[in-house]
């Protein structure tokens, strides 16, 4: 996948982004609100070899990169009957509210729907994540429910989460 909007490109992860990405993952601050506040403590090695195993029909992971520069990461996941599965994490905090998400999210969804063909999108966040939960409802997200003390972090803690999907028909682009 290679998706571009002005200063911003969306594109396939290869194993040269691994060290990046190992980068991210192990830093606890940017991987809190995933459960990982010790961060994942994946390496680069492993990481490039999962990269090498994934494909476009069932997951992809792709690197965000903003004026040329990595900004974060994204995956989709093809999980049956016509449905994705996403994430999104912009990783480099000087890109944060700032406005990116939306579109960075817009470009993704549209080519879900217009490229791939998936005829509904889902995801979820943290609970905590009110930034989050905010851009997926002006997308047109709709919430399906919140899973209250779902899960615990790497420190046991117990944590709660909130179900999204989004269908084409309620999909608000930020991408003209």
């Amino acid at each position: 996948m290679f998706l571009q909007y002005e200063h911003i490109t969306i594109r396939t992860a290869g194993p040269a982004d691994a060290a990046q990405l190992s980068a991210w993952w192990n830093d606890g601050k940017i991987m809190a609100h995933a459960g990982f506040p010790n961060g994942t403590g994946q390496t680069a090695a492993g990481i490039a070899a999962d990269i090498a195993k994934d494909a476009d029909e069932t997951h992809r992971r792709l690197m965000i990169e903003i004026d040329g520069l990595p900004a974060g990461e994204m995956m989709y996941e093809n999980s049956g009957g016509g449905t994705a599965e996403i994430g999104i994490k912009i990783c480099d905090a000087s890109k944060q509210d700032k406005g990116f998400g939306k579109i960075i999210l817009s470009m993704l969804i549209s080519s879900l729907f217009h490229d791939l063909g998936f005829q509904k999108i889902i995801l979820d966040t943290n609970t905590a994540n009110k930034r989050a939960q905010h851009v997926y409802e002006r997308l047109g997200f709709r919430k399906v429910r919140v899973r209250e003390n779902a899960w615990k972090d790497q420190l046991g803690q117990l944590q709660s989460s909130v179900d999204y999907e989004l269908v084409p028909d309620d999909f608000v682009s930020f991408v003209k």
